[in-house]
């Protein structure tokens, strides 16, 4: 017999005695609803039977439901701190539009209202242009190619325009600076950009990175930018080697020369200082001894215009006695005659001191004595003896 038939097992059914029950009662489970949400609230629950077990459960389920609420605001308010470390900014975002910049320290914000993101300001970041092919090899001014790579050495120094002007910084620097290189070294030679040049390229290159960046309001300000590399293509190395190696010994014989230069001249300039004084003493000199045979000769022009005949002999002695001032022994050839005039000189110039000084004493004017080799003739000539007598005198 089945358990719902009548007279089965007393007409109950598995789940209990529940006959005679009907479907459950909406309007009850409204009103035990409406209970335990005024007791949640704070109210009173609904009168009739049942209410004291009513409002005991409503206490209850408001006590559970408030503590839970509490957590949960202690929850969402906690995870609203947070630090902004030194060197960094906090960009305080609500509802996805900007709303402030936070120092570095503690801070709250509203979570799920709010959000924070943190940018570093204070480190240096760098980028590397060349790392490729494509990216080292640039076209010169004077249509060369060129190998080089540069780093840029870059930090923040507007978080707002960091997040907000540009969707990829770092990117829009990378191509900022690949655009700025080749516009400057398809400005310059390719010798001057390796060789005298490097310092000013980099430069112009910074000046110009830094310009693009501050149009386009990226935030990012340019440190340094370094040339580590620029070199002709690995295809072409070789041939710039020796030009530069070429280079370089031309400089290394203009510096050897410019020192040798530096040496010799003053050397030069001294003695043509020392051979100009030489001259002007030595025309000095000459001028003088000219001034002085020229005032001597007027002398002797006016004695000779007084006496010509005297003048004469007197000139032709002096010259005698130059001729004669320095040889030892003199011969005279004598006229019509075969007897020849020897003249010890020598020992006349010995014994001239001896001479002198009995002259002093004595006061006498005879001459020194003549030796002749044979005496001469009675005829010998009027003319030499006077001659001879006046050197005598003398």
């Amino acid at each position: 017999m089945a358990w719902n038939e009548p007279g089965g097992s007393g007409n109950k059914d598995p789940w209990g005695n529940r006959n005679n029950q009907g479907p459950p009662d909406l309007d009850e489970f409204v009103r035990k609803l409406q209970s335990k949400l005024a007791g949640l609230f704070g109210g009173k629950g609904g009168s009739g039977s049942g209410g004291g077990s009513s409002a005991s459960g409503g206490n209850a389920g408001s006590i559970s439901l408030g503590v839970i609420a509490a957590v949960l605001v202690g929850i969402w308010a906690l995870s609203g701190i947070y630090i902004v470390d030194q060197g960094k900014e906090g960009v305080v975002l609500q509802f996805g539009a900007f709303s402030s910049i936070t120092d570095p320290g503690p801070h709250w914000y509203p979570r799920f209202i709010d959000t924070v993101d943190v940018v570093d300001v204070a480190n240096v970041r760098s980028v590397n242009i060349g790392r490729t092919s494509d990216e080292a090899l640039m076209l010169t001014e004077d249509e060369n190619i060129i190998d080089i790579k540069f780093t840029v050495q870059y930090k923040v120094k507007d978080a707002r325009d960091y997040l907000f002007s540009v969707r990829d910084p770092d990117l829009t620097l990378r191509q900022v600076t690949e655009s700025a290189v080749r516009e400057i070294v398809g400005k310059n030679t390719l010798d001057y950009i390796i060789t005298d040049g490097r310092v000013v390229v980099s430069a112009d290159i910074g000046r110009l990175i830094q310009k693009i960046l501050n149009s386009y309001s990226t935030g990012i300000t340019v440190v340094n930018l370094n040339m580590q590399n620029a070199q002709p293509p690995e295809q072409v190395q070789h041939a710039f080697d020796d030009a530069i190696k070429a280079r370089e010994d031309k400089q290394r014989r203009i510096n050897e020369a410019e020192a040798y230069s530096n040496g010799v001249l003053p050397r030069a300039r001294g003695g043509a200082a020392r051979i100009i004084q030489e001259a002007k003493g030595y025309q000095a000199q000459v001028v003088a001894r000219a001034e002085g045979e020229t005032d001597r000769f007027l002398m002797v022009l006016r004695q000779y215009k007084k006496a010509p005949k005297v003048t004469r002999e007197r000139l032709y002695l002096d010259t005698m006695e130059k001729v004669m001032a320095n040889s030892r022994k003199v011969v005279v050839d004598v006229k019509n005659s075969n007897n020849l005039m020897y003249l010890p000189l020598d020992k006349m110039i010995k014994s001239q001191p001896s001479v002198v000084e009995s002259d002093a004493s004595s006061g006498s004017t005879s001459p020194p004595a003549i030796t002749r080799r044979k005496p001469p003739s009675s005829t010998r000539d009027s003319r030499f003896s006077g001659r001879l007598r006046s050197r005598e005198v003398r």
